[in-house]
């Protein structure tokens, strides 16, 4: 039975992670190969505060300016930070060094503005690569055949560190209309694991919200963003 939607953030988060436990199982992988980020866009610290005492480890936020906010207001919590939205050139400084993942890079342009950042501050900024996996005209991200081309100029960034991809799939009515799209992202990441480019390693799949996780899961999901899902609707 799901989920109401007045049922507090501990109660949402138990059900989530039944799930990802049952989606695992039924998939056949190993426990604890997949990790919730919570996508906090919009939520309150307090009620953030809240998600981490039930257990959210990792939070992911959208917005550079909010999220820096969060961040100062919840130092020394339990809780390690993904950029999940979209990010600019120009606000690369403030995230670099500060977020343990950058999942949406998008383009050979950010990655290299990620690499002259993350080389001025001396240290090495992981990344996911974001795929523009149904060809969207209105989605950013990389086409399939485009990353292939680019992957030996991202190996030779010597502070950016490539752990994998991310996908939003198109809009679809039922989840399982989504798992063609992830299957294509796992594959993807399989070819490109062939290539065996330094810097480069395939290990992480971000992919699934709250709608469509559980599919996602089964197809190999290793990062997996949801809001709605722990925290109920938003504005915003």
């Amino acid at each position: 039975m799901d989920v109401e939607a007045g049922d507090s953030v501990k109660d949402r988060l138990a059900f989530v992670c039944d799930r990802i436990q049952s989606a695992t199982q039924m998939a056949g992988r190993h426990e604890g190969g997949v990790r919730l980020v919570a996508a906090s866009k919009s939520v309150p610290v307090e009620r953030l505060r809240e998600a981490i005492a039930a257990g959210v480890r990792i939070a992911g936020e959208n917005r550079l300016q909010e999220a820096l906010l969060k961040i100062e207001a919840l130092k020394g919590e339990r809780i390690t930070w993904h950029f999940i939205g979209q990010l600019q050139r120009r606000k690369v400084r403030a995230v670099v060094g500060v977020f343990e993942l950058i999942h949406s890079v998008d383009s050979l342009e950010l990655a290299v503005e990620i690499e002259r950042r993350a080389a001025a501050a001396g240290l090495r900024q992981p990344i996911l690569l974001e795929i523009n996996i149904g060809k969207e005209q209105s989605k950013a991200g990389f086409l399939v055949d485009e990353v292939k081309d680019v992957l030996p100029r991202l190996a030779a960034l010597d502070h950016v560190v490539v752990q994998g991809l991310m996908a939003i799939p198109p809009p679809v009515r039922d989840a399982e209309e989504s798992r063609p799209h992830f299957r294509r992202l796992r594959d993807l990441a399989a070819q490109l694991t062939t290539q065996g480019f330094p810097n480069i390693s395939m290990t992480e799949l971000s992919m699934g919200m709250s709608n469509d996780y559980m599919v996602a899961i089964q197809e190999g999901a290793t990062l997996i963003r949801l809001g709605t899902a722990i925290f109920g609707g938003r504005r915003g």
